[in-house]
């Protein structure tokens, strides 16, 4: 059984976009593989953030997760700063790691570029995230196409390490890149992202999906009613590819080819569909916030059974690198 690491990080709710990019594949891996499932809270903090808002939202995407079909009984679901060994081989990571391949990453390049100062977290951010997958020893790592980069650097930073310190310790893990590669945001300028408002919550009422889907953009040729257009260019449509029927989506190639209807209609139809998707997730969403407890029991238990692993992974990485051993204090004899 392979192993698999994941995370995620703790934006509040989960949208339609991670959703079908993230969650949903995880849900159907966790049946056959030994799953990681990690909300990277550390990683949230390497740009300004609300400080106060960020325990609610971990506890919000702990809660989208287990809504959309995470399973604690089937998969590790935790918080990354809930296992210390994370940050511990993080810094591990920095010393085999080349500046140079930093500052290659393509997301770096894009996010110093609007930053005034660009802080070092910003930096050794895949640093961090390749010890979060290789302190489990992780051979997949499920990934939309912009963070492919990211793994090859983790694939570079295990051989680097290993050549120096022991063979064969750390695997190179394999990008995983679901069917859903990239969903765009509603607003057509780029992925759906939270940070760009541009995005459906899967926990949303049927009234909140409706506000949003109604202003999203479509094909720029419909500018009228009795304009024909391509649905392949239309984001709406490739929406109803993942939330409706296939007699329900050639309808709508077919009526937006033909300017057979407005696009009102068809985003009111693929607002009822996703509403009824999402439904049971609702009702899940609605029973475990009547009892946080539970999900913060479930964070807890899943924090334990990783720092088993992670633990076991640090005590190798010291054993090898030449560490002292930490021994334990004996009482003075009286």
């Amino acid at each position: 059984m392979s192993r698999i690491f994941s995370g995620i990080q703790p934006s509040g709710e989960l949208h339609i976009g991670n959703y079908l990019g993230a969650a949903k594949n995880w849900v159907d891996l966790q049946d056959d593989h030994e799953c990681f499932i990690c909300i990277v809270d550390y990683h949230a903090i390497t740009q300004a953030y609300d400080i106060e808002a960020l325990e609610r939202r971990t506890v919000d995407m702990a809660v989208g997760l287990l809504s959309a079909g995470i399973d604690p009984e089937k998969c590790v679901l935790f918080a990354q700063s809930h296992v210390a060994e994370h940050t511990e081989l993080a810094w591990v990571f920095t010393t085999v790691t080349p500046i140079g391949e930093l500052e290659r990453m393509i997301q770096f390049k894009d996010k110093s570029r609007r930053q005034e100062s660009v802080l070092a977290g910003l930096l050794n951010y895949p640093v961090l995230q390749a010890a979060d997958v290789l302190l489990y020893k992780a051979d997949l790592v499920p990934v939309g196409e912009d963070q492919v980069q990211h793994v090859e650097l983790m694939r570079e930073i295990a051989r680097k390490w290993n050549a120096r310190y022991a063979r064969g310790f750390f695997p190179e893990p394999q990008a995983q890149i679901g069917a859903a590669k990239r969903i765009q945001g509603l607003d057509g300028r780029g992925k759906m992202s939270k940070s760009l408002g541009n995005t459906v919550g899967i926990l949303d009422e049927p009234d909140e999906i409706w506000e949003r889907i109604r202003s999203a953009k479509t094909d720029p040729a419909r500018v009228t009613r009795k304009d024909p257009g391509t649905p392949e260019k239309c984001n709406i449509y490739a929406l109803h590819q993942h939330f409706s029927s296939l007699p329900v989506i050639d309808d709508v190639a077919e009526k937006c080819r033909t300017a057979g209807w407005g696009c009102i209609d068809c985003k009111r139809v693929l607002t009822d569909n996703i509403a009824d998707y999402f439904a049971p997730m609702r009702q899940r969403a609605s029973e475990l916030r009547q009892s946080p407890g539970q999900v913060s029991d479930i964070l807890a238990a899943g924090a334990a059974k990783a720092s088993v692993v992670a633990n076991e992974t640090m005590i190798g990485v010291r054993s090898h690198m030449g560490f002292l051993p930490a021994t334990q204090t004996q009482p003075a004899e009286r």
